[in-house]
């Protein structure tokens, strides 16, 4: 565990832990709280009954992080005001002011986002002093929600954005291991969010996506993630990669709870102008959750391909029995439906992270080291905290030039959407009459390889075809929602169901993935797993 990281939790931590034991303490019935694998919504409504406290809660959670966490280097840090969050939604309660059924649940944030008196590093110790002004509109939402932010969540450095070589996690947090065998991965680049999630380090966290930074992390972790469609939820004060495709949505146990933070989350933002038909399309959430859902719902499957699909063949048709015994119609899909569009999202994103991280390192403090993308790979090469990882994604997107003006970007950019919206997933929906797609989220979690392994990371160069096309890849491109579920084990690793979908269709995907789980009940917790080895 790296110096950084063990001065912010753990010494955080200790100085928080006896705040929980003050005579303001509830009675001793209420103190034998457990909040292990206690859901979200469990969790509100044990708060708004009086059978507990946000301030029991909170500190269930850091002793749990603190006594747990370890290892697997999931939480990077504990907000030094937790505990007096927590007591404030206590004190609103008692008065009879709650702001909403959050107020006073322990939410992590994965360290891109913004929040006040944390520093936001994105994982590198280049912005170790980047401690915001302001909350990041999630953030602020959250806070308004009563929410009590409980820290930071590790990921892969500038989500996963640096380099094609094996990185795992970051040089701030460390490496992330998988809570079902620490031998694994725990995928990125939400890895942190992933472990604290199914470790029930807190009610639950947020994560950000790109290109299944959200869906593969819940997918190997077995819990629930869902990634909105592009700016339903604001990207201001988000560590960006591309504002084209980044994303940020729940990471949760169950998938009400995933709807009930995505119902705190919406919405348009004026600081974020790509927002501005949020407000148009947000709708009640948990409010469309339903057990009928599938009930008559034509579902395209798309089966996996590649040399690791048979891993997952019969957990997915498992899975589809499910469906529909639930009553959904399947219609199979041939292999050939969706193109692979990677070629158009390596232009996108290189040009994209030039241009968005300059723009979102001129508003970070005085204190910050780095104010454009080529002061971060100076300080990378030099800060031998940093040095020993290479750099190709940053200095491919340092070389771009013109920005979202050239021609180059603007063609790869038509293209892109083209190939994954009116002749991908609109076209598939529309051709076969369908209401959703489903697809197996991944494989199982993979071997963690040493730092430095080459590999050809999520955008290799090369042409059309260098890897099998996924929904998830597919989505991305498109900006459009997809939700992973539990869908089961394999030798005892877990693996997610995924829905999507066309824009705007979040209440439909969350309502289906609720008859899914529901009728499933297919997510086993990480100390259940062990004897399935």
């Amino acid at each position: 565990m790296l110096a950084f990281r063990n001065s912010l939790l753990t010494l955080l931590a200790v100085a928080l832990l006896p705040a929980c034991s003050t005579e303001d303490q509830p009675p001793a019935s209420t103190t034998g709280y457990s909040v292990a694998e206690v859901p979200l919504h469990q969790i509100s409504d044990d708060l708004a009954a009086g059978r507990t406290t946000s301030a029991i809660v909170t500190g269930g959670y850091i002793a749990r992080i603190t006594a747990m966490d370890g290892e697997l280097n999931s939480v990077i840090a504990i907000a030094p005001d937790a505990l007096q969050q927590a007591a404030a939604s206590d004190a609103r309660r008692a008065a009879g002011e709650e702001l909403g059924p959050l107020d006073g649940v322990p939410i992590l944030l994965k360290d891109n986002l913004d929040a006040l008196g944390m520093p936001t590093t994105a994982g590198s110790y280049a912005l170790a002093d980047n401690v915001p002004e302001r909350d990041s509109e999630v953030t602020r939402r959250l806070r308004a929600a009563g929410v009590v932010i409980l820290g930071k969540a590790n990921l892969s450095q500038f989500a996963g954005f640096r380099n094609t070589a094996s990185f795992n996690g970051s040089t701030v947090g460390g490496s992330p291991k998988n809570p079902y065998d620490i031998r694994r991965s725990p995928a990125g680049s939400s890895s942190g969010s992933g472990v604290a999630t199914a470790m029930s380090f807190a009610a639950a966290t947020i994560g950000t996506e790109t290109a299944g930074s959200i869906v593969g992390p819940s997918s190997v972790n077995g819990i629930v993630g869902m990634k909105p469609t592009i700016a339903l939820v604001s990207r201001r004060g988000i560590v960006p990669i591309s504002l084209n495709q980044d994303s940020s949505g729940p990471m949760t146990r169950s998938v009400r709870d995933a709807a009930m933070i995505l119902d705190a989350i919406a919405g348009t933002d004026p600081e974020d102008p790509w927002s501005v038909e949020a407000d148009e399309h947000v709708a009640p959430y948990e409010a469309a959750l339903d057990v009928d859902a599938l009930r008559g719902a034509r579902l395209g499957v798309i089966r996996p391909t590649g040399a690791s699909a048979s891993n997952v063949t019969r957990l997915f048709d498992a899975a589809l029995d499910v469906l529909e015994a639930e009553g959904a119609e399947l219609v199979e899909l041939p292999s050939d439906a969706l193109v692979d569009p990677r070629p158009e999202m390596r232009v996108i994103l290189l040009h994209d992270f030039k241009v968005d991280l300059n723009a979102y390192l001129e508003t970070t403090p005085s204190l910050v080291p780095v104010r454009t993308l080529a002061d971060l790979i100076d300080f990378s090469v030099t800060d031998p905290r940093e040095n020993m990882h290479t750099m190709d994604y940053w200095d491919d997107a340092q070389a771009t030039e013109n920005g979202r003006s050239g021609a180059e970007y603007r063609a790869a950019l038509a293209n892109g959407h083209r190939l994954t919206r009116e002749e991908g997933i609109d076209r598939l929906l529309r051709e076969y009459d369908l209401d959703v797609l489903v697809t197996p989220t991944g494989t199982p979690a993979s071997r963690i390889e040493p730092d430095g392994t080459p590999r050809a990371g999520p955008i290799p160069e090369g042409p059309r075809g260098t890897r099998p096309p996924g929904l998830t890849v597919v989505a991305a491109v498109a900006g459009y929602p997809l939700i992973s579920v539990p869908m089961g084990l394999v030798d005892g690793l877990p693996v997610g169901l995924t829905f999507a979908g066309t824009a705007w269709t979040e209440a439909r995907l969350l309502a289906v993935a609720y008859d899914y789980e529901q009728a499933s009940m297919a997510r086993i917790p990480p100390d259940r797993a062990l004897g399935s080895r």
